[in-house]
C-alpha cells in the first residue's frame, strides 16, 4: 500500500482543453516506467478541470516522481496550458482499498 501521494491540480486555458487531456494521456507510460510510484491517475473533474494523483510507498519513490519526467513536461508546458500554475499537494495517505 502507498504511504505517500501527490495531488496535483490543474486548470487549462480556455480552447487548450483537448491538449490537456492528450498530454495527461501521453504522462501515462512515463509513469508505468517509475519504479517508486505505486498508482498514477490523470482525471478530468469537469469543464477545463483536471488533476494528477499518485501513489508511493516512501519519499523516495514522491521525490523521485517530484524530479522525473512528467514534473519536467508538465511545467514546460504549463504556461501554454494552464490558465495558473498547477497547484502540487502531498498528502499521506491514513487509509485505502484496493483489489488486486
Amino acid at each position: 500500500m502507498g504511504k505517500l501521494a501527490i495531488w496535483a491540480q490543474l486548470e487549462s486555458k480556455p480552447g487548450k482543453e483537448q491538449e490537456v487531456e492528450e498530454f495527461l494521456k501521453s504522462a501515462q507510460h512515463l509513469a508505468q516506467r517509475e519504479a517508486g510510484t505505486i498508482s498514477w491517475y490523470a482525471i478530468k473533474m469537469g469543464p477545463g478541470k483536471y488533476g494528477i494523483f499518485d501513489t508511493f510507498a516512501d519519499e523516495n519513490g514522491r521525490n523521485a516522481h517530484l524530479n522525473g519526467e512528467i514534473a519536467k513536461a508538465l511545467f514546460a508546458k504549463a504556461k501554454d496550458l494552464f490558465s495558473k500554475p498547477p497547484e502540487i499537494a502531498k498528502p499521506e495517505i491514513l487509509a485505502s482499498k484496493s483489489v488486486a
